[in-house]
C-alpha cells in the first residue's frame, strides 16, 4: 500500500484567508457596480448604455470571479525531514 503522507507545503490555503480574498474580490466588483449606477445619472447617449450594461452584468461576474479557486501551489515540495535527520544523525550515522 502506498504511503499517504502529506507535507505542509501540499496543504490547501487557510479557509479564512481564502474567504477573505474572495470577499475582497466581490467587494471590489460591487464597488465598480455602484460607480456604474451613479454614473448612469450623469451621462447620456452611448455612455448610459455602457454603464447600464455594467450595472446589470457585474453582479453575475462578481460571483463567478469570487468563486474561482486560487491556483494550486508549485509542484515542488520541500520536505524538511531530510534536514531534521541530518541534525539528529550527523555524518549519515544511524543509531
Amino acid at each position: 500500500m502506498k504511503d499517504i503522507a502529506q507535507s505542509a507545503t501540499e496543504l490547501p490555503d487557510n479557509p479564512d484567508d481564502e474567504r477573505r480574498i474572495r470577499m475582497i474580490k466581490y467587494t471590489v466588483a460591487m464597488g465598480v457596480r455602484v460607480v456604474c449606477i451613479v454614473m448612469m445619472l450623469f451621462v447620456q447617449g452611448w455612455w448610459l448604455l455602457v454603464f447600464a450594461i455594467g450595472a446589470i452584468f457585474l453582479p453575475y461576474f462578481a460571483v463567478v470571479i469570487a468563486n474561482v479557486k486560487s491556483p494550486p501551489r508549485s509542484a515542488t515540495v520541500n520536505r524538511p525531514h531530510g534536514i531534521v535527520e541530518r541534525i539528529l544523525h550527523p555524518a549519515g550515522r544511524r543509531q
